[in-house]
């Protein structure tokens, strides 16, 4: 029984040292791995800037040469100019208006000039003169993003709201989500937006807006004779209790000469008639917010922001011509060699 114990020892610290270097041979080959990764990316950046180094001159010309021409580009190019407008849609008109600045662009990348012209009525020179339409979701603070968040968790159920976070719903918003738009306009003339106006206006009205807001109508109308049955029921009670106190007064010329009974009787008139009061005063002002409403919304948009007289000079990135081809003019050069490269190693392979 002694002599088992040494070996069953001894072979518990032979397994144990087998594995120690198991898993010492596995970490070495993970950082030989690791640094293998690096050592090939240092390879190829150190590849890289030696193919730079000794074709700079080449690679120099070349992006002087383009810088220059994309200069001269810039300089006899017609100046494009811009201008924007913000507007308020209301009863989803939104949709309407989003879609008619896609079929503008549409037109335009058409060449559909005479279309453009029935639209905004404009002559075919302004018409030829219109780049392209954007919209864009207007400014907005955090406040309103914020807001707009809230309303959204309400509107879904709380199992899902809580899966969604704030930032989730800022990532997914479409263009569709904001309440006021801001419609951009590039042109070749610099003094055209103003006649764009009222083209874009009739873009908000659509069968499926004029339903929505006629409903919208019909539900306030039906809400303002509601209310005015219920104050018609509110004056008709309030002359019912006017009545009894008047009769109370007369039948007791002083609170104090009056029983017990009849104090109470009249405190309860008293407080009847008050809650009628205030009764009256929340339909009151019910039935102005109701009429507010109409009238604040009697459009089917509100234009927040009109377009300038004169369009501002329109400057882009991708228009800095003399920025733009030397980086072209460089990637070609490494895309060439690198073809080259392969071309070479193919014919050598065997």
């Amino acid at each position: 029984m002694s002599k088992e114990l040494p070996q069953s020892k001894q072979s518990e610290e032979v397994d144990l040292g087998q594995l120690f270097k198991l898993i010492g041979n596995a970490f070495d080959r993970l950082f030989k791995f690791i640094g293998s990764i690096f050592k090939s990316i240092f390879s190829v950046i150190i590849y890289a800037l030696k193919v730079v180094i000794n074709n700079y001159k080449l690679i120099i010309i070349t992006m002087v040469l383009a810088g220059i021409i994309g200069y001269g580009l810039e300089k006899v190019r017609k100046p494009v100019y811009t201008s924007n407008m913000l507007v308020k849609p209301y009863f989803d008109s939104k949709y309407q208006l989003v879609t008619n600045i896609r079929y503008y662009n549409a037109l335009i990348a058409d060449k559909d000039y005479k279309q453009l012209e029935n639209l905004f009525k404009i002559n075919e020179a302004d018409a030829a003169s219109l780049l392209e339409f954007e919209i864009s979701p207007g400014p907005e603070t955090e406040n309103d993003r914020i807001l707009q968040y809230d309303r959204f968790i309400k509107a879904v159920d709380s199992a899902r709201a809580q899966t969604i976070s704030y930032r989730d719903f800022l990532e997914n918003r479409s263009v569709y989500s904001g309440s006021i738009f801001e419609i951009s306009v590039q042109s070749l003339k610099k003094d055209i937006f103003r006649s764009l106006e009222e083209g874009l206006n009739s873009t908000f009205t659509n069968t499926y807006s004029v339903k929505k807001m006629q409903k919208r109508d019909s539900l306030i109308s039906l809400d303002k004779a509601r209310i005015k049955q219920s104050l018609k029921q509110v004056d008709s009670l309030k002359r019912v209790y006017i009545a009894i106190m008047k009769s109370e007064s007369e039948t007791n010329n002083s609170p104090v000469t009056l029983k017990e009974g009849g104090a109470m009787v009249q405190e309860r008139v008293k407080t009847k008639e008050f809650e009628l009061l205030a009764k009256e005063l929340d339909l009151r002002n019910e039935l102005n917010r109701l009429e507010s409403q109409q009238v604040e919304e009697d459009v089917y948009f509100d234009t927040i922001s009109s377009f300038q007289d004169v369009g501002s000079a329109y400057s882009s990135l991708f228009n800095k011509y003399s920025l733009i081809f030397p980086i072209i003019s460089f990637l070609l050069l490494m895309l060439g060699y690198l073809a080259f490269r392969v071309i070479v190693f193919v014919k050598k392979y065997e």
